[in-house]
């Protein structure tokens, strides 16, 4: 087995810039870098999350690469952990978020 060190999320979005700003602004991520290719795609960004890299790429359907938004939905999902969800999710909504589940205590 090899020795794993890191396990990086790399998301495949419709607009890798608007997702870059989104995520600056309700989650207070860090843009790391962003490659854009000829044709103005970004081929390659990166941001960190609470120190955490977290890499993104444009929608490629001609290469396979399909975001969310062409497939209608995803089955994956990633949970941030934060010290105030109720300050988080205000400012996530703040920046364009959708709240599907307002904040409450639970089990």
């Amino acid at each position: 087995m090899t020795n794993v060190q890191n396990l990086l999320p790399h998301l495949v979005v419709n607009d890798a810039p608007a997702a870059i700003d989104f995520y600056v602004k309700a989650f207070d991520a860090k843009e790391e870098m962003r490659l854009p290719g000829p044709d103005g795609r970004i081929i390659h960004a990166a941001i960190s999350l609470g120190g955490h890299m977290v890499m993104l790429v444009e929608e490629f359907p001609e290469m396979g690469g399909k975001s969310p938004r062409t497939l209608g939905g995803s089955p994956v999902t990633i949970h941030l952990n934060v010290t105030d969800a109720d300050a988080a999710v205000a400012q996530a909504a703040a920046a364009g978020a959708k709240v599907a589940m307002p904040v409450e205590e639970q089990f």
